[in-house]
């Protein structure tokens, strides 16, 4: 009985957020409450495994809150503009150049975590020049999005955030380990985008000359306005504290590479030097608090909701109980390797699981079936995370897609087509390396 109220809840709570029914909030609180409340628990033993999910995911709600605000304030002081800048004037003109400068632009415009700010700093900065080159937009959005992607993993970003809250580790702890898969992984994209601009090169050669220059005009016409009416705000930018703000956040990675200290201690302290640092006035700083507050306390609160929602999975024996049937409904040779199977089809999964219902209903389902069998918790989440993160921005369920569709006037399905196959592959190249590295063990 408890199997299937566990089956009914997750699977209510994966339609409910696939059909935009229900916020995360409300649907990884309530459904939980009402399901255990149908099994038989009181509204006392309820709000004890409330309890014990907070506590599981409290260190990574900190992280959050702080760590957001943190690199919202370095986009603002512009601490990432001259190395974008810099790279955009480089590759200016050389197709091949181009494509590995969006890989390394896109890299350090996700140093903040949010898909969002690096749609925004990255296509109004190179949509122009691949225009002016000839080059197809939906490979601009193929590979920001896949070295958003890669980015990803970092502990303030979603993913291993929902993960860390699932098994009750610190995120940090979690991330570690993934640091040269990281590394490794932008080499390998490097790589891939010189393939892609190679590819490029030759369709853009096949071009008729006549239809070139006849647009040409017009599409300098249509850079210069969108020169003038998409320029950056540079009245926050603090370009005389630049190397200051570099050495802090060089020393915030430093301590969070340690791990020594708590992540939420190390950003908060982080904050509180580089805040009034950059802005002395009081009111400023409460500006750029109230600016980038609604981001982190929008993850926060889906965060604590997910830790209501796994307490209360756990507490109750729900994900036993589901665990246990399926394990007796799959093909035995199968169950062992179910984190596996999961992993490498962790992409497809993007198109039809938004990435609450991927962290928050089928990893802990899978973490529990195989860590039956032996397999560590650990490698069983690596799986998971490595199989599906790269598929994160070809997925309809990335609202951050969506606004990167509308900068560069693109359309979501011929995205899909055009960037499915390259992101694909590029994950289970990157899934092979990590077995390779002893990150996933077989």
């Amino acid at each position: 009985m408890l199997s299937l109220i566990g089956l009914a809840t997750i699977l209510l709570i994966v339609i409910m957020l696939l059909r935009g029914k229900m916020t995360p909030i409300i649907a990884l609180v309530i459904i939980p409450l009402v399901a255990a409340l149908v099994a038989g628990f009181d509204i006392i033993e309820i709000g004890g495994f409330f309890d014990e999910g907070i506590d599981r995911v409290i260190n990574v709600v900190i992280m959050f809150i702080f760590a957001i605000l943190y690199f919202g304030i370095m986009q603002d002081a512009g601490l990432f503009d001259p190395i974008i800048d810099r790279m955009i004037a480089i590759s200016r003109g050389n197709v091949i150049a181009v494509a590995v400068a969006t890989v390394l632009i896109a890299a350090v415009a996700h140093l903040d975590g949010s898909g969002a700010s690096t749609f925004l700093i990255t296509i109004p900065a190179l949509l122009p020049l691949y225009k002016r080159l000839n080059m197809n937009p939906y490979l601009l959005l193929l590979l920001v999005g896949t070295s958003a992607s890669v980015l990803n993993m970092l502990p303030w970003a979603g993913p291993l955030g929902r993960t860390a809250a699932v098994l009750g580790m610190d995120a940090t702890e979690l991330w570690r380990p993934l640091i040269p898969l990281q590394i490794i992984g932008l080499f390998v994209l490097i790589g891939l985008a010189v393939l892609l601009g190679i590819r490029e090169k030759r369709r853009i050669a096949k071009l008729d000359p006549t239809a070139i220059a006849e647009t040409a005009a017009a599409q300098e016409a249509e850079i210069k306005a969108d020169d003038q009416t998409k320029k950056k705000d540079r009245s926050l930018a603090r370009p005389k504290l630049l190397w200051v703000n570099l050495l802090i956040t060089l020393a915030l990675i430093g301590l969070l590479v340690w791990g020594e200290i708590p992540a939420g201690f190390v950003f908060m302290i982080a904050l509180g030097v580089a805040l009034p640092l950059n802005y002395p006035k009081v009111k400023d700083q409460m500006e750029r608090i109230k600016a980038h507050a609604p981001n982190a306390l929008l993850m926060a609160s889906i965060i604590l909701a997910a830790g209501a929602f796994l307490g209360i999975l756990g507490g109750t024996g729900m994900l036993d109980a589901l665990a246990e049937d399926i394990v007796k409904v799959l093909p035995a040779f199968a169950v062992p390797y179910l984190h596996l199977i999961i992993g490498v089809f962790g992409v497809p999964f993007e198109l039809v699981l938004n990435t609450d219902a991927y962290y928050f209903a089928l990893l802990p389902v899978v973490e529990q079936i195989v860590t039956g069998y032996g397999v560590d918790s650990v490698t069983a989440a690596y799986a998971l995370i490595i199989g599906n993160i790269i598929g994160t921005f070809v997925s309809p369920f990335a609202p951050a897609l969506w606004l990167a569709l509308g900068l560069a006037g693109l359309e979501m399905g011929k995205h899909i087509r055009y960037s499915l196959f390259w992101v694909w592959g590029y994950s289970l190249v990157l899934f092979i390396i990590a077995i390779f590295m002893g990150i996933i063990v077989i």
